[in-house]
């Protein structure tokens, strides 16, 4: 557990100082096919906040956060600037789905092409870990790996493009420096700006759902902040590995997080119950939440529609999520580099059949 320094507070809020990873990470989407929707999208997030969106409806870079209205104090030109950068990428990326689709073959129907890339600095070793990545229709196409300085690409369609990006050495030169320099110094400037959103410590509501006394019991927190944490079941303090299910980590409309885990109770004998515990930790708190396996604090459909609120809700989360993020990120992490663009070799260049 990392060093922290908390001022302890009744109720479910903790205000804690602790050193953590932030990360700062950038995608840029075009689609076609896709009805309302624009053909052109960047957004960045911050520690996983959406602190910025730029599209090819509004033609603007905006804020979507209040605090990072304080990045003009020390850049008064800094969204002029990146817009200019946002309507500078967008033909640039718009393009390039018409390149991959004659390389890929993929003519007809919706397809989507992305760029991710971004950076995790840790804030009490320094340490910085980079990442760069295009995708196109839900695939990698190509992936900068800063241990080898190479390319990779997994499939064959992208070979071509690593052979030529993988010889100039200067382009590879100012993607390890944004990525090692540049990246973790701008997130110091957003954190320090959302040090009051970003640095906050938030416990989680924590309920005990089942659907019927021969289904899982699902340990369900919600409501708590950052989103490093971990659920976990354990049977005399021991954690366990088999008759259960982990679920990952969801946003909550409000920016706070939920989890789930689930423990199958088919086998447990009622007198033993007393030994099991569903656990929560929480970066940056030392003290473990414990809630004990009981039958009186579960929740049923017997008992209570609440467990079909939530499991809704969660449900209705879990939709939403994968129809933003279904466009916007074709795997995981992200022209160019806003707010410090490097100029590269033009994607489109090196996508078209021709190169």
């Amino acid at each position: 557990m990392k060093p922290f320094v908390c001022l302890f507070v009744l109720g479910m809020s903790l205000h804690c100082a602790s050193a953590r990873t932030h990360s700062l990470k950038y995608f840029y989407t075009a689609s076609t096919g896709i009805p309302n929707f624009p053909e052109y999208i960047s957004v960045g997030y911050v520690d996983d906040v959406q602190i910025v969106q730029c599209d090819s409806v509004t033609k603007k870079q905006h804020p979507k956060q209040d605090w990072m209205n304080k990045v003009t104090e020390d850049d008064p030109q800094y969204w002029e600037g990146q817009t200019q950068i946002c309507l500078g990428a967008q033909p640039v990326y718009i393009n390039n789905i018409e390149i991959a689709k004659q390389r890929l073959n993929r003519t007809e129907g919706v397809h989507i092409f992305q760029e991710m890339y971004g950076c995790e600095w840790d804030d009490e070793t320094n340490e910085v870990t980079g990442y760069n990545q295009y995708g196109f229709d839900g695939e990698d196409f190509i992936v900068l790996d800063l241990q080898t300085k190479t390319w990779i690409a997994p499939r064959q369609e992208a070979f071509v493009t690593k052979l030529k990006w993988d010889k100039d050495e200067a382009f590879i030169a100012r993607e390890v420096h944004y990525f090692t320099q540049e990246c973790p110094e701008w997130i110091k400037k957003y954190v320090g700006y959302g040090k009051s959103t970003l640095m906050r410590t938030v416990l989680p509501s924590i309920s005990l759902l089942q659907k019927s006394s021969s289904s899982p019991v699902t340990c369900h927190a919600t409501g708590f902040y950052p989103d490093g944490a971990m659920l976990f079941w354990t049977k005399d303090g021991e954690e366990l590995y088999e008759g259960v299910e982990y679920w990952g980590v969801l946003p909550n409309h409000d920016g706070t997080f939920q989890k789930s885990a689930d423990l199958d109770v088919s086998s447990i004998p009622p007198g033993d119950w007393d030994k099991y515990n569903c656990v929560f930790q929480l970066s940056g708190v030392k003290e473990d939440v414990l809630t004990k396996l009981d039958k009186a604090v579960i929740k049923t459909n017997a008992k209570s529609q609440n467990l079909l609120i939530i499991t809704l809700a969660v449900i209705g989360v879990f939709v939403a999520v994968v129809a933003i993020l279904g466009f916007v990120l074709y795997k995981k992490k992200n022209a160019k580099r806003p707010p410090t663009p490097v100029s590269e070799p033009g994607v489109e260049e090196e996508l078209n059949p021709k190169s």
